[in-house]
Order: structure tokens, then C-alpha cells, then sequence
């Protein structure tokens, strides 16, 4: 006689809003004025962790449209120029999504590397589309103190992916 197997099943719930929240939460906290020894809190963009998990644990519809709700956030709460950092992690999103089938079991490494290359294209994109828009280009400086914080955090995605990509046996 066959047992029954037990399926987890994992809802948008878990791998889509509460991380979500948190990085809402997570970026609001490191926006506060603290400064510790002279230097401030860094700024991440932290839903770059999401963008980039999220084609990797599943595809999805609500994804997209949460990650360009991030992005909008984050333009309205760093006062940047509407849509940029929506259309930057839906860019990650879509190209991560494209090599999902290269990307699914590759090792750590090889994930920072496309992380890292991903999160380079945005923050490139980024950058153009506010020279652009400010009409003189932003401090180099001060975007290299975006992108290495937003590096560091590929070990929550890597956490993610692992934790979240086989949470629903349904989809392999």
C-alpha cells in the first residue's frame, strides 16, 4: 500500500509579502539619521534581493507587480525621479527570469556572479536615467556606496532561494 506523501504547500504569503514588509521595514530603518563613528547608515536597495530571488523560486504573476510597487516606494521615499528604481528591479526580474533554467541548481558562486552583474545593470540603468534626468551626473561616490551595501546582501537571497525553491514540489 502507498502512503500518502506530505506536500508543503507555500503560499505568495510566505515567499512574496512578508519579505516584502520587511524590506519596506528594513529600508525605512536604515534611512534614520544615525551616524556611528562619522559615517551614516548605508542604503541598499534591498528589493534587489527579491527581484532576483523571486524568478528563481517561482514564477509568478503577483511578483512583478509587487516588485514595481517596491520600486515606487523607494522612488517616492528617496525622492528620485518616478519609476526608476520600478523599472530597474523589474529589469532584474525579467532577465533573471529569462536564464531561470541555466540559473535553477547552479552553485553560490555562480549565482553572486549573475547577482552581481544583475545588480551592476540596474544600478547602470539607474544611474543613466537620473544623469539624465538631473541634467548633470550623479556623485560616482555616492552610487558605489548604493551598490557595495546592495552586494552584501546576496547571502539573504542565496537564503531565500534555498529555503523557498522547494517549498512546493508541484512546480518542478
Amino acid at each position: 500500500m502507498r502512503r500518502p506523501v506530505a506536500v508543503r504547500v507555500v503560499g505568495p504569503t510566505q515567499w512574496i509579502f512578508i519579505p516584502a514588509l520587511i524590506t519596506i521595514a528594513a529600508t525605512i530603518v536604515l534611512a534614520t539619521p544615525v551616524e556611528l563613528f562619522g559615517f551614516s547608515l548605508p542604503e541598499p536597495v534591498i528589493p534587489m534581493v527579491l527581484a532576483f530571488a523571486w524568478p528563481l523560486i517561482r514564477p509568478s504573476i503577483i511578483a512583478p507587480v509587487v516588485l514595481m510597487a517596491l520600486g515606487l516606494f523607494l522612488d517616492i521615499f528617496w525622492y528620485g525621479p518616478l519609476g526608476v528604481w520600478a523599472l530597474s528591479l523589474l529589469g532584474i526580474y525579467a532577465v533573471v527570469l529569462g536564464s531561470r533554467a541555466f540559473l535553477i541548481g547552479q552553485e553560490t558562486a555562480v549565482l553572486f556572479v549573475w547577482y552581481a552583474a544583475c545588480c551592476g545593470v540596474a544600478f547602470l540603468l539607474a544611474y543613466l536615467i537620473v544623469g539624465l534626468k538631473a541634467g548633470n551626473a550623479p556623485s560616482i561616490l555616492s552610487l558605489l556606496g548604493q551598490v557595495f551595501p546592495t552586494l552584501l546582501l546576496f547571502p539573504f537571497a542565496d537564503r531565500m532561494i534555498e529555503r523557498f525553491e522547494d517549498g512546493d514540489v508541484r512546480f518542478r
